[in-house]
C-alpha cells in the first residue's frame, strides 16, 4: 500500500509595494479627459468658422409674355399661368402684352382670372413697339398695376360689327373685344340696335374696371365710343396706367415698396431683388393655338368629313376613317371654341354633303356647282368676329372648294369609266362566260313556271373552274364548248359555240339543234 504525503498549503503572496492607490487612478484619468478636452478646444479653435445656412430664396416675379390676338389658347393660358403664380407664392405676375385684340369669352375669360387672383397682377406693355389694342386695353384697365414700355400704345377699343353686313342672325350681340376701329360717336338715328347695346355695354364695362383700380374712366369710354389711342407718355399723363418701365425687370424694380389690394387681402410688394421668371406656352398651350386657327379649324372639318366618306365608300381600308374620325373630332372641339355663325357652319355641312353626294349620284355637275357655292358661302360666314387673326382668307376658301370639286370630279370619271367594264365579279360575271359540257344527254325541256319559260337541268358543265347544273334547247355532247345565256339560280342556261351532229332519226331533236350562224340560243327572258 502506497501513501501520499499531502501537499502543504501555499504560502501567502507577499504584498505588493508598487500597486497604485485607486485614488491615484481616479486623478490620472481626470487628467487625460482634461487634456483631451484642451486638445479639441485648440483644434476647434485653429478650424476656420462653419458656413452659415443659405438664406431662403426669394420667390421669383412671373413674367407671362402673350403675343397676337387674344383667343381660348391665350386665355387657357394666363388661367394656368396665374395658378402657377399662385403655387409659386410669386409676389407678383406681369402679363407682358403685345396685342391687336381678341375674342370677347377670351378677354372676359382673363379678366376673371385677374380679379379673382390672389398675386397682384401687373399689365406691362411692351417691349418698345407693342400695342394694347381692343381687348388689351381692358386687360390692363383690369389689373392691379398698369405699365408700358416707351413707344407703345394702347386704346382703339370699340366693339366691332358682326357676321356679314351687320349683326349676325341668330347670334349674339357685338363683343367689345374687336380691333376694327369705330369712325366717331355713332348717331342714335342710323345706329343699329344692336350696336348701340354693344356700346353701351362695353363702355360700361370698361368704366367699372376703371372706377375698381382707380384709374381714368372718362378716356376709357372714350376709348370705346371714339376708338381713340394714346402712347406711353400720354397714359401716364392722364392716370390710364400708372408708370412707364423699360422692361419686365425694370418694372419689377419701381412697383417695390407698394402696396396693392387682391382677394387675399392688401399686400406690400417687394420684387426689388427678386428673380424673374418667364413662362413659355407648354404643349397643351401651342396645340390649342394651331386648332383655334379658323383656317386650320375649317381645314380639319372638311378633311374629316372627306375621310369617313371615302371609309364608307371603300369599307376595309381603315386608315381614311381614323384620320376622318380624328380629324372631324378636332375640328368640332376647335368650332366650339369659337364664335362660329352656326349657319355659315350648316351651309359648310350642306356643301360637303352636296359635294360628296355628286359622286353617288352624277347630275351632270348640279350638285357638285350647288355644293361648292354653299360651301364657299358659308365659309365666308364661318367665323362670327371681325377680329384680325380670327377671319378666314378667300384664298383658302378657294383652294378647299377647288381641290373639293377636284375630288368628287375624278371620284366621278373613275365611276363612269367603270360602268363602261365588263363586269367581273358577281352574278352577272358568269353570263357571256365559256364552259364545257361534262355528260351527254342534254335534252329541250321548257316548263312554264309563274316567271316564265326557265328550262329544267338536264346535264352537267364547268364554268369558271365550277360545275354547274345547265339547260339547253338542243341536245348537246360531252366536251361540247358552251356560253352562258342566262342564269336561273343555281342553274344555267348555255348554248353552243359551234354545230353539233345530228341526232338519230325519230328523236325529233336534230331539226332544233343549232349553228352559229342559225337559230338563236334560248332565252328565257324572250318566249
Amino acid at each position: 500500500m502506497r501513501f501520499h504525503r499531502p501537499s502543504p498549503f501555499p504560502a501567502p503572496d507577499a504584498p505588493d509595494h508598487h500597486a497604485h492607490h485607486p485614488l491615484s487612478a481616479r486623478i490620472a484619468r481626470a487628467a487625460l479627459f482634461a487634456a483631451l478636452l484642451v486638445v479639441c478646444a485648440a483644434a476647434a479653435a485653429a478650424a476656420p468658422p462653419a458656413a452659415a445656412p443659405s438664406a431662403k430664396p426669394k420667390p421669383p416675379v412671373v413674367v407671362i409674355p402673350i403675343s397676337g390676338a387674344i383667343g381660348p389658347a391665350s386665355a387657357d393660358f394666363i388661367v394656368r399661368s396665374l395658378k402657377r403664380a399662385e403655387s409659386e407664392h410669386a409676389p407678383l405676375a406681369i402679363l407682358q402684352l403685345d396685342t391687336p385684340g381678341g375674342l370677347d369669352s377670351s378677354m372676359r375669360q382673363i379678366i376673371k382670372a385677374i380679379l379673382g387672383s390672389p398675386v397682384p397682377v401687373a399689365a406691362f406693355v411692351g417691349p418698345s413697339g407693342a400695342r394694347a389694342a381692343s381687348a388689351g386695353t381692358y386687360i390692363v384697365y383690369a389689373s392691379h398695376i398698369a405699365a408700358m414700355a416707351p413707344g407703345t400704345n394702347l386704346g382703339a377699343a370699340s366693339p366691332v360689327q358682326i357676321g356679314i353686313g351687320g349683326s349676325a342672325p341668330g347670334g349674339s350681340p357685338p363683343s367689345p373685344s374687336g380691333a376694327s376701329a369705330a369712325s366717331s360717336v355713332l348717331p342714335s338715328d342710323t345706329a343699329s340696335t344692336e350696336i348701340r347695346k354693344a356700346m353701351q355695354d362695353a363702355s360700361a364695362y370698361i368704366r367699372g374696371l376703371a372706377q375698381l383700380r382707380g384709374r381714368n374712366a372718362a378716356w376709357g369710354e372714350r376709348a370705346v365710343r371714339e376708338a381713340v389711342s394714346l402712347s406711353a407718355e400720354e397714359a401716364r399723363t392722364q392716370h390710364v396706367v400708372d408708370l412707364v418701365a423699360q422692361d419686365a425687370a425694370d418694372l419689377a424694380r419701381q412697383v417695390d415698396g407698394r402696396t396693392v389690394s387682391t382677394t387675399a387681402g392688401a399686400h406690400k410688394l417687394a420684387t426689388a431683388q427678386a428673380p424673374l421668371l418667364v413662362v413659355e406656352p407648354d404643349w397643351r398651350s401651342r396645340f390649342l393655338a394651331i386648332i383655334t386657327d379658323p383656317n386650320v379649324a375649317l381645314i380639319l372639318l372638311t378633311i374629316g368629313i372627306y375621310g369617313l366618306f371615302f371609309e364608307f365608300a371603300n369599307p376595309g381600308f381603315v386608315l381614311p376613317g381614323v384620320v376622318g374620325t380624328i380629324c372631324l373630332l378636332i375640328g368640332l372641339f376647335a368650332m366650339q371654341l369659337l364664335p362660329v355663325n352656326y349657319a355659315g357652319l350648316a351651309l359648310v355641312l350642306v356643301g360637303l354633303a352636296c359635294l360628296i353626294a355628286e359622286a353617288f349620284l352624277p347630275t351632270f355637275g348640279v350638285l357638285g356647282f350647288g355644293g361648292i357655292a354653299s360651301f364657299s358661302i358659308g365659309a365666308l360666314m364661318l367665323i362670327d368676329t371681325d377680329v384680325p387673326g380670327y377671319g378666314i382668307p378667300w384664298q383658302v376658301i378657294t383652294s378647299l372648294a377647288l381641290g373639293g370639286g377636284l375630288l368628287v370630279a375624278g371620284v366621278s370619271t373613275v365611276a363612269l369609266r367603270a360602268r363602261h367594264r365588263p363586269v367581273v365579279s358577281g352574278a352577272e360575271a358568269i353570263v357571256g362566260s365559256i364552259g364545257e359540257v361534262l355528260d351527254d344527254g342534254l335534252r329541250p325541256d321548257q316548263p312554264q313556271t309563274a316567271a316564265g319559260p326557265a328550262p329544267s337541268a338536264a346535264g352537267w358543265a364547268r364554268v369558271h373552274g365550277e360545275r354547274w347544273r345547265v339547260a339547253c334547247n338542243a341536245p348537246l355532247a360531252a366536251g361540247c364548248r358552251v356560253r352562258v345565256t342566262g342564269r336561273h339560280g343555281l342553274m344555267l342556261t348555255v348554248a353552243p359555240l359551234y354545230d353539233t351532229p345530228a341526232a338519230p332519226q325519230g328523236t325529233g331533236a336534230g331539226a332544233d339543234a343549232p349553228t352559229p350562224a342559225g337559230r338563236e340560243a334560248w332565252d328565257p327572258g324572250k318566249r
